[in-house]
């Protein structure tokens, strides 16, 4: 039975309370620059328990002439960098020591405006993925969980795409014959908040709601003294607000970037298939070429030339990497998503004041 649990496949990551908040922390604290840092716990019947978590440490380079872009960089590659395996692996032996469940399940890494499926990130999943299939990467986004709802993804990447990676060969004819498209490079996996026993006893002793839901307002100043917890929450008007989403915005500028990328990568490629098109016509023309040079020779009974010579006259271009424009249409999804989450609350605010907005 042991051995079938091995084998059972990654369905739900759990997340300790303690963990959200430890990663929430770091990532705002660290905001905008990335951060991240390592998931312990461990997997038990397809369900990754992640009961700990530990930043990574970062190179300070503010006395020096690096940018915010440069600290960005090296946090986000931080997962796979040799010091920094070390410190893990001295962390997961100190928390062994202490009884703390300590096995390696991923790693977390902060985003803003789900702006995360690059390079670096494939990189590092693969870094963890590859020595072990029971491991995720948390992704926070700072800016959504900004707006009072928390947003935390757990990401794996497809058992397709760890063989494609693993040969290292994007060529528009290997992902034909694979059948491999973006929407198959990351799986998401539903992730849960889970509380400790103690603290949901806890929560389960708060007070609950009045059975009354109508509130009695005060009729004299002296019931407001007597008992305060009677005055009805202030309302709040940011639902009323008619004003376009500033997210929504960010979102969009972030998701015409994106499709700005496709058409370059788009037209480099392009660029590949016209040299590719001139040399297999220059190629061509030396083969007919050489084939009647060898039709004479063989009428003067004279040895025929080789025709497979032009390997050395001529060189074929390389066909670019398909791997950049693959994960710029799963990024650019991934914004269509958002704006179609955003535009539902906009829409609807508009449709509702309708009447008022245009002339009778």
């Amino acid at each position: 039975m042991a051995e079938i649990q091995r084998d059972v496949p990654i369905k739900l990551a759990q997340v300790g309370s303690l963990v959200v908040m430890k990663i929430v922390k770091h990532c705002s604290s660290s905001f905008p620059t990335t951060a991240t840092g390592s998931l312990v716990g461990m997997d038990s019947n397809g369900v990754l328990e992640i009961t700990n978590a530990f930043p990574f440490p970062t190179v300070d380079v503010s006395n020096t002439d690096g940018h915010q872009n440069d600290a960005s960089t090296l946090a986000a590659a931080a997962p796979r960098a040799k010091a920094n395996i070390v410190y893990q692996n001295d962390m997961i032996r100190h928390l062994k020591e202490v009884n703390v469940d300590a096995n390696n399940v991923g790693w977390y890494t902060s985003a803003t405006m789900g702006n995360f499926v690059n390079l670096s990130f494939i990189e590092n999943q693969y870094h963890y993925q590859r020595d072990n299939g029971k491991t995720v990467a948390l992704v926070h986004d700072v800016s959504r969980s900004s707006q009072g709802s928390l947003s935390l993804r757990a990401f794996k990447l497809s058992t397709d795409f760890m063989a494609a990676y693993k040969e290292g060969k994007f060529t528009t004819e290997i992902l034909q014959k694979s059948k491999l498209t973006f929407k198959d490079i990351i799986v998401e996996v539903p992730v849960v908040v889970h509380n400790s026993h103690l603290l949901t006893s806890y929560l389960h002793q708060l007070p609950a709601l009045p059975d009354n839901p109508e509130l009695e307002l005060p009729t004299s100043l002296d019931d407001i003294r007597r008992d305060p917890a009677k005055i009805p929450a202030h309302p709040s008007f940011d639902a009323l607000d008619l004003s376009i989403d500033p997210f929504l915005e960010k979102t969009c500028d972030l998701l015409l970037e994106s499709i700005e990328a496709h058409y370059t990568d788009l037209n480099n490629h392009q660029y590949y298939q016209r040299q590719l098109t001139r040399e297999q016509f220059k190629i061509t023309q030396w083969q007919t070429k050489r084939k009647a040079e060898n039709a004479a020779r063989v009428a003067a009974k004279q040895q025929p030339l080789p025709e497979d010579d032009w390997h050395g006259l001529f060189k074929l271009p390389q066909e670019p990497s398909r791997l950049e424009g693959m994960l710029n249409a799963r990024q650019v999804e991934q914004y269509s998503k958002q704006v179609d989450g955003f535009t539902a609350t906009v829409t609807s605010k508009m449709f509702a004041v309708r009447g008022n907005l245009l002339p009778e």
